[in-house]
C-alpha cells in the first residue's frame, strides 16, 4: 500500500471528525470507517443497546466507556482491525488511537476548544450547552485516561503522530476539509518523487 492512501483524523471528542470525514469520503470516493464503529459493534456482542450517533453521550454509553476501561482487550481488538482497514487503503478513518499505532496514512489532529466542542455537541444532540459542558469533560478525562493506560499516549498532548494540525473552531468542516485535502494531495506528491 501507498503511504497515502489513507487519511486518518483524530482529535477530542467533537472536534469534527465524523463530519469531516464525511466530506473528504465524497470528495476522494473514500470508505468511511470509525472506531467508535468497531467498538459499538463489540458493545452489541455484549448486550448493550446501541442506537444513534450520540450513544456514547447517554447513560448506557457512559456505562460501557467504564466497563471498557476494565478490560484492554477491547480497544486492542478495535485497534487491530482499525490498522488492517487503514492497510487496505481509500479509506479516511476516524480514531483516537490510530496515528500512535500505525505508520500508514496521512495523520491530521483536529483541534477545537472545550467550549467550542461544547457548542458543537449540544447542537447536534439538541440539548443544553450546559448538560454537554460534563460530557465534554468526562469524555476528555476518560479518553486521556484509557490511552494513557493502554499505549501510555498523552492523549491531547503528544501530536508527534501527525502531519498536519487544523483547528476547527472557527471554520465550516468544508474548509477543514479543503485544508486537509490540500495538504494531503501536496504530501502525496512528495512522497511519491
Amino acid at each position: 500500500m501507498e503511504y497515502m492512501e489513507a487519511i486518518v483524523l483524530s482529535g477530542m471528542p467533537a472536534a469534527g471528525k465524523t463530519t469531516v470525514a464525511e466530506i473528504i469520503s465524497k470528495r476522494k470516493n473514500f470508505k468511511v470507517l470509525g472506531g467508535g464503529d468497531i467498538l459499538k459493534e463489540m458493545a452489541e456482542s455484549r448486550g448493550y443497546k446501541v442506537t444513534g450517533k450520540d450513544w456514547w453521550d447517554t447513560e448506557e454509553g457512559a456505562k460501557f466507556l467504564k466497563e471498557r476501561e476494565t478490560n484492554p482487550n477491547f480497544d486492542k481488538e478495535v485497534d487491530k482491525r482499525m490498522r488492517e482497514k487503514i492497510l487496505s487503503g481509500n479509506i479516511v478513518v476516524t480514531s483516537y488511537t490510530a496515528p500512535w499505532i500505525t505508520d500508514a496514512g496521512f495523520k491530521v489532529w483536529l483541534e477545537g476548544s472545550e467550549k467550542r466542542r461544547t457548542e458543537r455537541m449540544a447542537k447536534r444532540d439538541g440539548t443544553a450547552v450546559s448538560e454537554m459542558r460534563e460530557v465534554i469533560k468526562f469524555r476528555d478525562m476518560e479518553n486521556k485516561k484509557l490511552y494513557k493506560v493502554l499505549y501510555n499516549i498523552d492523549y491531547g498532548e503528544d501530536k508527534k503522530p501527525f502531519d498536519l494540525i487544523v483547528n476547527t473552531n472557527e471554520i465550516l468542516p468544508e474548509a477543514v476539509a479543503d485544508i486537509i485535502l490540500k495538504k494531503y494531495e501536496e504530501h502525496t506528491k512528495t512522497k511519491g518523487e
